[in-house]
């Protein structure tokens, strides 16, 4: 469920109309709803409440500061990837002890402001990572919790570029190796052993490749507290998905998730983490664009939009599908044509829909991505040296821009020209 429902025959989000919003800030621009950031957080968290967990949110799908702090004031801890995250996390007033550090690339800089900062553990990754944090931890005379991250090598059946389980994976250290692995780190300095990591990809839409993965820490958790590991924690990452399409795709419940967890690790006394980032967030966001021409090609008819790919990328990286549909709503019985629903990008590969059905739209009309609000302005960037677009959050009858779109002086400002090509005066 989401709050972007038709009212008076005028999409809107929440109590305001994103007609209303456009006519403000202009377009493309993205637009989150706190009523549903806050009701997919108390879903999750309460589908848990058998259990002490905590609900880590996984910044790299939505990391704007006003976004991470309607979560973090709901109790959310954040999971971060970067040191750019980290930051993020802080600034949106979320404390260190609820932050989670992930990531298989970690660099000591980021290690050091974390651990200056204050955090609630690393998820190592690797044997590297692992020494490199003993060595700045004891420099530091701080003790670093740590949970190593393991790979259960299970298949989650998710697309590729988003899978994360298997044995041929970047991520995670092989879970055959894991209890030599936690020995290992039970005699380096500076590090706490506080619990055991996994994650097994994104987007499932099947509880099964979980309570698969969930059964092996299960009984790794069993085997490494026989070794003598204080294993209290376990991370079990996220990965859980949603509907982007309203007709067939029916992801479980996170009750039923809750439910699974509790059946697979209930008995082990831990507290469970999970990351959600897409279940909390997707559904929670659209992107509001205008036509700005309506074109035929050929034995083709196209829609051309003022959004792109680099506002939206997941349609060309992934193949993803978004709903789109207009925000006046259409009249029942209106005709309907076949387009393609295209970018102004100067890539083949600027295109968000392949012949969809769609009301016969005229340039200036407005039309909203459904489930844009996970992997949508984080990925974007200025190609064509087009600017970022705005974001917007509404609560209830109130909205605000949450970040602005830049100017061209703004873009260009970034660039400099070096002194020796700059024009000597005479």
């Amino acid at each position: 469920m989401d709050h972007f429902i038709y009212q008076n025959g005028q999409l809107h989000a929440e109590d305001v109309a994103l007609r209303d919003i456009a006519a403000s800030v202009g377009t493309p621009f993205y637009c989150y709803s706190t009523a549903t950031l806050t009701r997919h957080y108390q879903l999750l968290t309460d589908a848990l409440d058998p259990l002490p967990h905590l609900v880590c949110f996984a910044v790299k799908a939505n990391s704007n500061v006003a976004v991470l702090k309607v979560l973090g004031d709901l109790g959310a801890g954040m999971d971060v990837v970067s040191g750019g995250e980290y930051m993020r996390a802080r600034a949106a007033g979320v404390p260190g002890e609820r932050i989670v550090f992930s990531g298989v690339g970690k660099t000591l800089d980021e290690m050091r402001l974390a651990l200056g900062g204050g955090i609630r553990q690393f998820n190592i990754e690797s044997e590297p990572e692992m020494e490199a944090l003993s060595f700045v931890a004891s420099e530091m005379g701080i003790e670093a919790p740590i949970a190593l991250r393991v790979n259960p090598d299970v298949d989650a059946r998710t697309h590729e570029k988003i899978a994360t389980g298997r044995k041929e994976d970047k991520f995670g250290l092989p879970i055959a190796q894991a209890r030599d692995i936690y020995a290992r780190a039970a005699t380096l300095p500076g590090l706490r052993i506080v619990g055991v990591d996994m994650h097994t990809g994104s987007q499932l839409t099947d509880l099964a490749p979980f309570e698969a993965a969930y059964t092996k820490l299960a009984d790794l958790t069993r085997a490494l507290r026989a070794d003598g590991h204080s294993i209290d924690r376990l991370d079990l990452g996220g990965g859980l998905g949603i509907p982007y399409t309203r007709s067939n795709e029916t992801p479980p419940l996170p009750s039923d998730y809750g439910a699974m967890v509790q059946r697979v690790l209930g008995d082990l006394g831990c507290e469970i983490e999970i990351e959600p980032g897409r279940l909390i967030c997707g559904n929670a966001g659209v992107m509001v664009s205008q036509v700005i021409w309506r074109k035929t090609g050929g034995a083709r008819e196209f829609l051309i939009l003022d959004a792109a790919m680099n506002d939206l990328l997941r349609p060309a990286m992934y193949d993803a599908h978004h709903d789109i549909v207009p925000v006046t709503e259409s009249a029942p019985g209106e005709p309907q044509a076949l387009v393609d629903i295209v970018g102004p990008v100067c890539e083949s590969g600027d295109t968000f829909a392949r012949q969809r059905a769609m009301p016969l739209l005229q340039s200036g009309d407005l039309v909203a991505f459904r489930s844009a609000g996970a992997y949508g302005a984080v990925m974007a960037s200025e190609y064509n040296s087009r600017p970022l677009i705005p974001e917007v959050l509404v609560r209830g009858d109130q909205f605000a821009v949450i970040r602005a779109r830049p100017g061209y002086d703004e873009m260009l400002a970034r660039d400099t020209i070096p002194t020796w090509m700059q024009t000597q005066e005479a």
